[in-house]
């Protein structure tokens, strides 16, 4: 298993349709909450932020790999942690 982290800003609409999502895949395959996640807002935390690779929050990050940056679907947050829960 990979751990995932997810670079958010608190305030943006397209973050929080994320986390909706997470909410509904994680229902849908509890196993998927095993998967480590740190979410990181670019705000709270603009050091490390700033030390990945992405322009566009949603980001995630699975492992070292970036797998998606922006406006996130049901879809691609179910494939983000099912690549995770893989390893």
């Amino acid at each position: 298993m990979k751990p995932v982290k997810m670079f958010i800003m608190e305030a943006c609409p397209y973050c929080k349709k994320a986390r909706a999502w997470m909410d509904e895949v994680f229902e849908a395959h509890p196993e998927y909450r095993a998967v480590h996640l740190t979410v990181i807002d670019e705000r709270r935390e603009p050091e490390l932020a700033n030390s990945y690779d992405y322009w566009y929050v949603p980001t995630y990050y699975v492992g070292d790999e970036k797998r998606h940056e922006g406006v996130a679907t049901k879809e691609i947050v179910e494939r983000v942690f099912a690549e995770a829960y893989a390893g």
